[in-house]
């Protein structure tokens, strides 16, 4: 879940509230290529869509295939290819496929994930929140970081929520072996989010490409599945009879807006490492290198790939 208010550290042309599509108004993306995981619902439909009127060539990576398909169906400029985060012999089958048809990649907005899912194991007796959340983009990320250093300048996004200072990396008992809480669980992954990004911008920024960590605001998608109405009704997010509360959430093309001005800006030249919201840069976010850095390790570790160096 995405929340929080944010203050703001950098200038922005744009108003909170403001669609995706108007944040791209006068950007030329024509002979780009995004990729947009989970590009096929919620947020990352709205950012495909959005990034695909501006003249991009967006590649969405989906699990469901057919559904992404009934989806996009119309969308001109986007294409799909089957992907899994979750499991790394797919996330690489991808990657080759990727490197296959295209030198180069101009946009990376690592928006897939799950949420406060139901104790589940994946790969070798991984968590799934973080397998998929973060470990399966950050594999993603170094298979494509050969056509990443080859567009020049290039930028990651990296879809995190809103920073809260009680998350924690659980570093003794980073899969939750001994006792799942799927809301620590999803914290940790957010968290990972944000400090993937921020590592990666200071091992990249020499190669042109450039990572930023961005929290969408309140939204509600399918990233609420897993939930009950009632768990939603005791948070105070919808009413008895399933309705929003009133002035709670953005619109799914609200809260993209912030992944593709980080994506696109030219506010953001020169910029890196930021955690971001409102389509402003803001101060919220961990701004901790060691633990960035540790994370990092940790990830190659665990995948075997340690490309960005």
């Amino acid at each position: 879940m995405t929340s929080d208010t944010t203050s703001d550290t950098g200038p922005s042309a744009f108003r909170t509230g403001v669609a995706a599509g108007k944040v791209l108004d006068g950007i030329d993306l024509t002979g780009k290529t995004a990729v947009v995981t989970g590009g096929y619902s919620g947020l990352g439909l709205a950012a495909t869509r959005a990034l695909a009127d501006a003249g991009a060539r967006v590649v969405v990576p989906a699990r469901r295939p057919e559904s992404a398909h009934q989806a996009l169906a119309g969308t001109r400029g986007a294409e799909i290819d089957r992907l899994d985060l979750a499991d790394l012999s797919s996330v690489r089958a991808f990657a080759e496929r990727f490197l296959r048809r295209q030198a180069t990649l101009d946009i990376l907005i690592a928006n897939a994930g799950i949420m406060a899912c139901p104790e589940t194991r994946v790969g070798p007796g991984w968590e799934a929140q973080f397998a998929t959340n973060h470990l399966g983009h950050y594999a993603l990320t170094q298979l494509l970081w050969p056509a990443l250093t080859a567009a020049g300048a290039a930028r990651v996004v990296s879809v995190s929520s809103g920073y809260n200072v009680d998350w924690r990396i659980r570093w003794d008992d980073l899969q939750f072996t001994r006792g799942y809480d799927k809301w620590a669980a999803y914290a940790q992954s957010k968290l990972a989010n944000i400090l993937f990004a921020r590592h990666l911008d200071r091992l990249a920024g020499p190669y042109g490409v450039r990572a930023f960590s961005v929290n969408p605001g309140w939204i509600l998608t399918s990233l609420q599945r897993h939930l009950t109405v009632g768990e939603m009704v005791s948070a105070g997010w919808i009413d008895a009879d399933g309705n929003a509360v009133p002035g709670l959430f953005s619109t799914p093309e609200q809260g993209a807006a912030t992944l593709v001005w980080a994506a696109t800006s030219p506010e953001l030249d020169g910029r890196g490492g930021d955690y971001c919201a409102g389509c402003r840069i803001t101060d919220d976010g961990p701004a901790d290198d060691v633990e960035a850095a540790r994370l990092w390790a940790l990830s190659a570790d665990l995948t075997g790939l340690d490309l960005v160096h």
